[in-house]
């Protein structure tokens, strides 16, 4: 039975999940789980329109059981925190246990799942990578596609501009029609992002169900006014604010909590199909270090509230 560890990828911070067989059924427990489609510019979940209350997850050392999750404890605890206080979309940058498959639905969170692989560096020049990173895609999309928590998959996070420009906006393009490809080929019905930034918003990806954008202005004129732009780029498809937020380190935990806020009162203003506030908690791990210079986090690394938390919260009701 082969698993993913016959085909690793290049070792990084978004790519230390432990592997499982890749024919092995996850468990449902909603067996009949409504699946989330587009309608418009919107969502629908058992026929009803269904806004993106959302809050990024990650990303983090991996734990003892080899995940790059927090402790089962822990997960628990942040999910029916993050239940409670009006989320009911959680953003994770690195595939997911069965255990945080459950205990999402549970909690009564669906999840926007990422695909992890190193984006960061020329992977267009080596061939036998592209078709791992295709073939890691396949059966991670293969495990995960029935289980009720799944809203999204997101094939791709920010390519840095530089990669862009040395790989063409074409070649990028075309790679991110075949991993959208590769997810419709293992499971037709789930839906397909890849989550954009403004220094390549130039990219044409009509192929994507759902158009996201990882936006952090700061000025509600000049955000308003790029989501308007953004509507123009998704055209008839839901666009996503897949992450906003702003650091309580420079800014101040009320600074924090009015610009975030701000941000996510504006996105559903502009007719968005929902936003994912960065992040959770201040505990980040990337590149193998503990970051500890930025702040996002709705709560610190003790999960102790912030103002932005209740701003937040208020923000969605």
């Amino acid at each position: 039975m082969q698993k993913l560890a016959t085909v690793p990828l290049v070792t990084s911070a978004e790519s230390s999940a432990p592997v499982v067989p890749d024919s092995d059924p996850l468990v449902s427990i909603e067996a009949s789980a409504a699946r989330p489609v587009t309608a418009g510019k919107f969502l629908r979940l058992n026929g009803d329109q269904w806004f993106i209350k959302g809050v990024s997850y990650g990303t983090f050392v991996p734990a003892s059981h080899g995940w790059q999750f927090p402790v089962d404890a822990q997960v628990t605890a942040d999910f029916e925190l993050m239940a409670r206080f009006g989320f009911n979309t959680v953003r994770l940058y690195t595939p997911p246990s069965p255990w945080v498959l459950d205990e999402a639905v549970r909690c009564g969170l669906r999840l926007i799942i990422g695909a992890s692989w190193p984006q960061h560096i020329a992977f267009l020049e080596d061939r036998a990578l592209c078709r791992r990173i295709r073939q890691q895609l396949a059966a991670q999309v293969r495990r995960l596609a029935g289980h009720p928590a799944v809203l999204l998959f997101a094939i791709g996070n920010e390519v840095p501009a530089s990669v862009v420009r040395w790989h063409s906006r074409v070649g990028l393009e075309r790679f991110l029609r075949e991993l959208y490809q590769v997810t419709k080929d293992v499971s037709p019905a789930s839906l397909v992002t890849y989550v954009n930034y403004p220094p390549t918003e130039y990219l044409e990806l009509p192929f994507l169900d759902v158009v996201a954008f990882n936006v952090y202005l700061h000025r509600e004129l000049e955000l308003r006014a790029y989501l308007a732009r953004l509507h123009n780029i998704a055209g008839n498809r839901p666009l996503l604010l897949s992450e906003a937020g702003a650091d309580s380190l420079r800014e101040g935990e009320a600074g924090q909590a009015a610009l975030t806020a701000m941000q996510l009162r504006s996105a559903f203003g502009e007719g968005t199909c929902g936003a994912v506030a960065y992040g959770w908690t201040d505990e980040w791990w990337r590149g193998g270090h503990h970051i500890e210079d930025w702040s996002f986090g709705l709560v610190d690394t003790e999960r102790r509230t912030k103002p932005a938390h209740g701003a937040v919260r208020n923000a969605f009701e």
